[in-house]
């Protein structure tokens, strides 16, 4: 497993969005923005699931995932294998938060399920001549 360090993690909490892509198991891609994600600890991320179509058949046939980030001009890549969890004490913390979410901006949300990522590699996304090299 790779870890993130403490300016990975910075950034990630700061932006609102991250850039989520998944696969069909030929190769077919898939990009979706996603919002509703958390830290667990330095190699594993959570990512809330209300709006997943395209992005939930290709987790379930393709369990693997790169989640891009940046702030201005620095940003990078996680990937690695994922779970995706429906049920217990994971699954319902993460429903409270989005129903707690929810209800504070007054959108209509509902959480399907909580996608747990285990980071296996990060990549520096930044522009110039270290973008693409592995860090982790």
């Amino acid at each position: 497993m790779a870890k993130m360090n403490k300016r990975m993690m910075e950034i990630f909490e700061n932006v609102s969005t991250v850039a989520v892509a998944t696969s069909t198991l030929d190769g077919i891609p898939n990009v979706v923005p996603v919002g509703k994600k958390k830290i667990l600890d330095d190699e594993t991320i959570l990512i809330s699931d209300q709006f997943f179509t395209k992005t939930l058949v290709n987790m379930k046939s393709n369990p693997r995932i790169s989640i891009a980030f940046w702030e201005g001009r620095e940003g990078y890549q996680l990937k690695g294998p994922l779970t995706i969890e429906t049920s217990g004490k994971r699954f319902e913390e993460t429903a409270r938060w989005i129903d707690e979410f929810a209800a504070k901006t007054g959108l209509s949300l509902k959480c399907k399920g909580a996608v747990i990522i285990k980071i296996q590699e990060i990549y520096d996304v930044s522009p110039g001549p270290g973008a693409g090299e592995r860090l982790g």
